[in-house]
């Protein structure tokens, strides 16, 4: 039994549970940085994640565990070999964990090209790197702070395309890289440029547990688990497959989780209210939202999952002075979001009024207000 601490036993900790859990179900979302002091569960998190997500199916001799049911993301290595003829044998395997050492170079995250073999042989040899590893798995970086600032571009950007493509001297191949990536830092030790924070989907401020029942089951939890790792697993994994289970649930339904206008309207004037910079924020509540649905079984996202979301793609990109921390509240978030909707339904109605006028067919169409 892999002597990993269970997901589901860290006290606590409930906003950063939530981000992980949510990039579990919808990669997409952009990743998740988890900011916070030393001691606070950040790599305990992102490994317990990555052990409980369940098993895919891939090919089973390819280096980037392509997915065999959807060829359209194939490599260049399957896509040759399918139109080639070649029936791809598949596998089972545990979804993947890849931690990024902070000296990782580029070669060594996107991987190279043998550029001696192409011309003398024309032969394209592709060496893989971190990206091919982490593809559909999870990929952690720690003191993502400290890694260069090219390479954390280059992350990023594969975790929002979900594709790695790699060009050297008119040479290309591609590979699919989708990950869920979590990044983890200690303020103290230097930030992220803005640029790059507003790349990662949601981020996390952690701060240590005071309370000191909590503390004491922390570490009551902690040294059963150093004790007995494997019978404090077994005691822990009912929770665990209830978890792994309803994580591949929500992903079975998030592509059906509906939104309306009215959403979108109350998402864009919420950011337009805290005066965030462009629009990956509004695009990461929307699929945050979604996720958070289908993670409670829902088939179309409220204001609960709005919130929520907001809460996470926010504060990080909020702008600030100079030693001016972003903070966020429940309650000033619920108050802005009940002005956005009354400002999505002040424009919603314009907007409707508008078009039966320039159209009076459209009035005996429209079906009721949500």
């Amino acid at each position: 039994m892999s002597r990993i601490f269970p997901f589901t036993a860290i006290v606590g900790q409930e906003r950063m549970k939530r981000a992980l859990i949510l990039n579990a179900v919808h990669p997409q979302i952009g990743g998740v940085l988890i900011r916070g002091e030393r001691g606070t569960a950040k790599s305990t998190a992102a490994r317990a994640l990555a052990f409980l997500l369940p098993e895919i199916q891939v090919v089973a001799d390819c280096h980037f565990g392509c997915d065999p049911d959807l060829p359209s993301t194939y490599c260049d290595e399957c896509r040759a070999r399918v139109e080639a003829g070649e029936v791809l044998p598949v596998a089972t395997r545990r979804t993947g964990f890849v931690d990024l050492p902070v000296s990782a170079t580029e070669d060594r995250v996107v991987g190279t090209l043998d550029i001696e073999k192409a011309i003398q042989r024309g032969e394209r040899h592709f060496e893989p790197g971190v990206l091919a590893s982490a593809n559909r798995g999870l990929l952690y970086v720690d003191e993502v702070n400290l890694l260069d600032d090219h390479v954390v571009d280059l992350l990023l950007d594969s975790a929002a395309m979900g594709v790695n493509v790699v060009e050297r001297e008119g040479i290309s191949f591609s590979h699919p890289a989708e990950f869920i990536l979590v990044g983890t830092m200690n303020p103290e030790e230097g930030d992220l440029r803005p640029q790059l924070l507003d790349r990662f989907g949601l981020a996390v401020d952690m701060a240590g547990i005071h309370d000191p029942k909590l503390r004491v089951e922390i570490v009551k939890r902690r040294i059963a688990y150093e004790q007995d790792p494997d019978n404090f697993r077994a005691d822990w994994e009912p929770r665990e497959h209830e978890l792994g289970g309803r994580i591949q649930q929500a992903r079975d339904l998030l592509p059906l989780v509906a939104y309306t206008d009215r959403d979108l309207y109350a998402i864009a004037a919420l950011t337009g209210d805290f005066k965030v910079d462009g629009h990956r924020a509004d695009i990461v509540i929307l699929k945050a939202a979604r996720a958070h649905a289908a993670y409670e079984g829902r088939m179309a996202i409220s204001d609960r999952d709005i919130l929520l979301a907001a809460e996470l793609a926010l504060p990080h990109r909020m702008k600030r002075q100079p030693f001016q921390e972003a903070v966020l509240d429940q309650s000033q978030l619920e108050q802005k979001l009940r002005q956005a909707q009354e400002q999505a339904r002040s424009e919603m109605s314009e907007s409707t009024s508008t078009t039966e006028m320039a159209d009076p067919s459209k009035k005996a169409l429209r079906g009721p207000n949500r």
